[in-house]
């Protein structure tokens, strides 16, 4: 038995790498803006370097990371330290 696989126009292209690329680039951009938010809101000042580091983050499981360390830090350069025992 034979399986039928979708494949849209474009499929293996460089256009469907184009927009897997692209929606990559915007959940990586998505995730550091919501733990800018998650900073802002808390009231922790952001410097610049910090929101530079994060901004340019290409890792979206370091941003996951960092989003849930955004949520209990005192400060934004503690988004970057690794916990005691990890």
């Amino acid at each position: 038995m034979s399986t039928y696989t979708l494949r849209f126009p474009g499929s293996g292209t460089i256009i469907e790498e184009a927009i897997l690329k692209g929606r990559e680039e915007g959940r990586e951009k998505a995730r550091a803006e919501d733990i800018l938010r998650v900073l802002r809101v808390r009231g922790i000042e952001v410097p610049d370097a910090v929101r530079e580091r994060v901004g340019s983050c290409e890792d979206l499981d370091v941003l996951g990371t960092w989003l849930d360390r955004a949520v209990t830090v005192g400060s934004a350069d503690e988004l970057f330290v690794e916990p005691a025992g990890a």
